[in-house]
Formats: structure tokens, C-alpha cells, sequence
């Protein structure tokens, strides 16, 4: 593949909304890097996908962990020479509530889903600036809506924020930044929950189109704000 195709790396791209996005990106000829924390279910998503060592890379780390987001940016522009691309995707509910949650599992999802994808901005940011890309950030409907006691909730709230903030510091060098904020989608976020709630849900393969849509927009165009709820859900 040229060296002139365009690159996107993707936090928790092995499985969900990050592994269905990194083969829609594969399939309009991207190159893509994948991170996430079990190597074993990296090294599965590269088998599952038959794509190319010099179409896809996989680099297990923490989304979180300052030193691997570092790693992961460095190893991906070092090894396809340019970054147009960034998708924070990782991130995960813990499903209790400020009532009735346990607190020994929160700092970890809070750390995952807001300092996440910070780190991915911060280290990205030169690159991105450089190829004037785009960064996208995974929210939620939770984000956008005010759920009662939802410590999930607040998290994707400051995502939201956060896609603002970025979009007010970088748009003057080019870099464009959108939010995509899904309602219910029918994924591996649910399994500790008991399930997906009832009646109709979106697939990841559905949320990914969005997330495509945004990254092959013109140059020029700066989609900000996607949201993207089955017909039926209600808030």
C-alpha cells in the first residue's frame, strides 16, 4: 500500500465499535493501528480481518497509561510515516450508581474514558497538526442527557466537553474534531450488565459508519457533533 494512504489508530479497536470501525477504514484503504489491552484479542481481530502486516498494526496497552498511549502514537507514525487519523474509542461502564455503585470500580473507568482520551490528543496532536487530520471521540447519549446517579454518565459528559474544548484549540491549525455520541448499541458493553436492554439496538458496524462518515468529510469540513440513537429510544 502507498505511503500516501491515510492512517488511523484506534484505542480498543479489537473488539466493538473500535474493531468495526478499523475494518471500514481498512476497506477504503486506510492504514490502521489498533491498541487495546489483551494482546491475545489483538492478534484474533488481526487474524479475523486477513489484512496486511503493512495495512494494520496491532499494539497491545492501557488507554490510560500515559507511557502506552506515548508508545502507541510513536510506534504507529514511525511505522507508516504519518497519523491523519485518531478515534478514542476505549472506555467502559461499570453499570451502577452513585447510590448503589461500588467506588473501587470507578477510578478505573473514569480513568479509561476521560484521561484516555486525553492522552490520545496530547500525544497525537503534533502529527494530526502536521497532516491538519481529525480526532474522533467515542461519547454517548449519557453524555448528552442527564441520567439519574449514572457515574458512567458524568464520564461521557466530559467528553463532551472535552471534544469541545480540543475542537476551540486546534481548528486553527486545521485539525478537525468530532463527536460521536451513540444511544444503545448492542455490543460487549453489556455483558456485565446482564445483556443489551430490550427492543431495537444499533450494531457497531452501524456506529462505525458514522465514525467514517466524519473522518472521509472534505477537507474544509469539520463535523462536530453526531448522535446516534436507535428508532425507538427515547432519551
Amino acid at each position: 500500500m502507498s505511503n500516501a494512504s491515510p492512517v488511523a489508530l484506534i484505542t480498543g479497536g479489537s473488539s466493538g465499535i473500535g474493531a468495526a470501525t478499523a475494518r471500514r477504514l481498512l476497506a477504503e484503504g486506510h492504514r490502521v493501528a489498533v491498541t487495546g489491552r489483551g494482546a491475545g484479542r489483538l492478534e484474533k481481530f488481526a487474524e479475523e480481518t486477513g489484512a496486511k502486516p503493512d495495512t494494520l498494526l496491532t499494539i497491545p496497552g492501557d488507554a490510560a497509561d500515559h507511557e502506552a498511549v506515548a508508545a502507541a502514537v510513536h510506534r504507529t507514525v514511525e511505522t507508516f510515516g504519518r497519523l491523519d487519523t485518531v478515534v478514542a474509542n476505549a472506555g467502559y461502564a461499570t453499570h451502577d450508581s452513585l447510590a448503589d455503585g461500588d467506588p473501587a470500580g470507578w477510578r478505573d473507568m473514569v480513568l479509561t474514558n476521560v484521561l484516555g482520551p486525553a492522552l490520545l490528543i496530547h500525544h497525537a496532536l503534533p502529527a494530526l497538526k502536521e497532516s491538519r487530520g481529525r480526532i474522533v471521540l467515542i461519547g454517548s447519549v449519557a453524555g448528552v442527557v442527564y441520567t439519574p446517579g449514572n457515574i458512567y454518565g458524568a464520564t461521557k459528559w466530559a467528553v463532551t466537553g472535552l471534544a469541545e474544548n480540543t475542537r476551540r484549540m486546534v481548528t486553527g491549525d486545521g485539525v478537525g474534531v468530532t463527536l460521536i455520541a451513540p444511544g444503545r448499541v448492542e455490543t460487549a458493553f453489556w455483558d456485565e450488565a446482564g445483556g443489551a436492554p430490550e427492543g431495537l439496538n444499533l450494531t457497531a458496524e452501524q456506529i462505525a459508519d458514522s465514525v467514517v462518515w466524519a473522518v472521509l468529510q472534505p477537507a474544509g469540513v469539520d463535523v462536530n457533533t453526531v448522535v446516534v440513537r436507535p428508532t425507538g429510544q427515547a432519551v
